[in-house]
């Protein structure tokens, strides 16, 4: 699988473990209960994958690694911020992956092809920014307003990934036109083209 796919697989995974506890954390429930209840749920997550014998990455098992060093230094410390700042590390592993150039094109619809290469490559980098950005916001919000970090984390990061989503579309869709037009295609051709990538990325 590509790159997105996979860097998606492994937030996946790591998400429901953080979200819980971001939840517990909100209820004021206990910082070690917390803890204890988000390591045991990412240890069942591994576990069900291997007894079901699915593919398991390099990336969620370091995320599992994580949940463990960073859950049993919260339950040490009693302070919540070391599970919290977890996430951060992951968002940054992922950003790595994503500074491979070209890692989109892949999933550029067929109608875009000729057109819109260029634009997709140049929003690569600005998804890999984006997971630089929200790693260090978590890390800046956990450590400077704990008390506001579940809703932070249940926020910020789809919101600013369904904005970018929206962005590049629009984008890559206004130069693959404009790139069309100077290559000669006709209005009518333009718009089949389009027609095509609207439904090339609902079925996305």
């Amino acid at each position: 699988m590509g790159n997105l796919i996979y860097a998606g697989r492994a937030l996946g995974t790591d998400l429901l473990p953080t979200l819980v506890f971001a939840v517990l954390v909100a209820l004021k429930v206990d910082v070690v209960m917390a803890t204890a209840a988000s390591i045991a749920l990412g240890v069942a997550q591994i576990a069900f994958m291997k007894v079901t014998k699915r593919d398991i990455s390099r990336l969620q098992w370091a995320s599992l690694a994580l949940v463990l060093v960073f859950g049993t230094a919260s339950i040490l410390a009693h302070d919540a911020r070391f599970l919290m700042a977890k996430p951060t590390i992951v968002y940054a592993i992922v950003g790595v992956v994503m500074l491979q150039r070209g890692w989109m094109l892949r999933y550029m619809p067929p109608a875009a092809e000729g057109h819109g290469e260029g634009p997709m490559i140049a929003f690569g980098y600005v998804w890999a920014g984006l997971m630089f950005v929200t790693g260090a916001a978590n890390l800046a919000v956990a450590i400077l307003a704990p008390a506001v970090w579940p809703a932070f984390l249940a926020i910020f990061p789809l919101v600013s990934k369904i904005a970018l989503f929206a962005i590049q579309f629009v984008t890559v869709r206004h130069l693959a036109i404009r790139s069309a037009r100077a290559s000669g295609a006709t209005d009518e051709q333009i718009r089949a083209r389009m027609a095509q990538m609207a439904a090339g990325s609902r079925a996305a």
